[in-house]
């Protein structure tokens, strides 16, 4: 390994002269500028704004009218006093303005306004734990991908490494055919297994560039193709997390917990809101306007007066047909988000349980393959020795080849499946934010 972690430094000091990107530095880029974060952001932002107590209902609403009304009567119009006298009137046009300003205020309406205000507050509560888990996500996906690029570019130095002993090999092989050592059949072996590792660098390095592209979009670069250097050589698993105590952390902090919590209230406050509709409702409303009359024929030519107005209304809703359904609905309703609660807790009992068994075996999987490729690097030093003099076959020294590189793809797998887990862990728990320490 201590081979593959000099390389990449190598590699990285080719591919950039830029300064190594640590996982935190990439999650802290990746939260500044991630598109879809800073989309749930504004979500939230909004949610906050929308929780007012006059998007509740329960500020008054003020109106200001003005209305010009003019009339003109072409044929005769005939207006009977009180007299008895009729009075024929022809041609006649009047004109009337209005102008007021008018207050509409709920002041009770069986506690709907503070259920709804509550509801609104729940809301803009729901929209930070949304914004919370889009982070988690986030800083999960990044941690995930850093790491999957951090594995392709070991990968690729173990098959760099490989071709260069490859490369060794058909080197031996010339010179060893020249003196006559080697038949021309070793030789061709050895130039074929060459081209064979070196395709498969190639590869590789397709590979490599495929991570950094989702690494670069995670990150939310617009040049995605561009190299990242990464700061770390080798993907460190820690060994040292409890089952118990990542239960005990999600049960308080796993953010799709708390979101169902919040949807079970929420359920419970549209019940008050039906329940609501048992109490009257008292309405204030006023006005305070100026009216202006004027009559082309008449007694009176004109008219006008200003003054204000004001008045309550007390009322309660005797029936509607509806409430006893709606009733028993918001009732089920409470029951199912109770329900749905209680089986994500019991989802993510099982799924902590399966993950945390997957990591203890990953981490014994871990320490038996370190062991194999200790012997496998042993092996191909002897291999080596003995293939230079002539007393092991081409064949077998490419086995010895593989034996190696297979004990270092296992190693590293192992290393990444085991670093997934412990990803999910954290994230089941909590504790992701972990990864944002430095």
């Amino acid at each position: 390994m201590l081979k593959a972690a000099l390389a990449i430094i190598c590699f990285a000091g080719v591919l950039s002269a830029a300064e190594a990107q640590t996982l935190d530095e990439c999650i802290e880029r990746g939260l500044q500028h991630n598109y879809n974060l800073q989309i749930t952001r504004n979500e939230q932002e909004i949610a906050h704004n929308n929780a007012t107590w006059a998007n509740a209902g329960g500020a008054p609403t003020v109106d200001a009218t003005a209305r010009v009304s003019p009339s003109w009567t072409q044929m005769d119009r005939s207006v009977a006093r009180a007299t008895g006298k009729v009075n024929s009137q022809d041609n006649a046009f009047d004109n009337a303005l209005s102008a007021g300003v008018t207050l509409n205020w709920t002041l009770f309406d069986g506690y709907k306004i503070q259920t709804n205000y509550k509801q609104l507050q729940l809301l803009e509560q729901q929209g930070e734990i949304a914004t919370r888990m889009a982070v988690e996500d986030l800083v999960a996906d990044i941690s995930a991908e850093y790491y999957n690029y951090l594995q392709q570019l070991i990968r690729q130095q173990h098959y760099r490494y490989t071709m260069s002993l490859s490369r060794e090999r058909l080197r031996i092989a010339d010179t060893n055919y020249e003196i006559g050592r080697f038949s021309g059949l070793d030789r061709q072996l050895a130039r074929s297994d060459y081209h064979a590792d070196s395709a498969a660098y190639i590869l590789q390095s397709e590979a490599v560039m495929s991570s950094c592209i989702r690494l670069n979009k995670l990150m939310g670069n617009d040049d995605v193709d561009r190299i990242i250097v990464v700061g770390d050589t080798s993907i460190v698993v820690r060994n040292n997390l409890q089952l118990s105590d990542l239960w005990q952390r999600a049960q308080v902090a796993n953010t799709s917990l708390l979101y169902a919590k919040q949807n079970s209230q929420m359920a419970e406050l549209d019940m008050k809101k039906v329940m609501a509709r048992n109490y009257p409702y008292l309405k204030l409303s006023g006005q305070y306007g100026y009216n202006y009359n004027v009559y082309s024929k008449g007694i009176n030519s004109q008219r006008h007066n200003l003054g204000l107005s004001a008045g309550l209304t007390l009322g309660f809703n005797i029936f509607d047909g509806n409430r006893r359904r709606e009733r028993q609905n918001a009732q089920l309703a409470i029951q199912n988000r109770q329900l749905k609660q209680e089986q994500l807790q019991l989802d993510l009992r099982a799924d902590l349980a399966t993950c945390w068994q997957s990591y203890r075996n990953d981490l014994e999987l871990l320490n038996l393959q370190r062991e194999n490729l200790k012997i496998a690097e042993s092996n191909m030093q002897s291999a080596m020795e003995r293939y230079k003099i002539g007393n092991l076959s081409g064949f077998d020294m490419r086995q010895v080849q593989k034996n190696l590189l297979d004990a270092e793809e296992k190693v590293l797998q192992a290393e990444y499946d085991a670093k997934l887990c412990e990803i999910s862990l954290l994230l089941m728990s909590g504790d992701i934010a972990v990864y944002l320490e430095k």
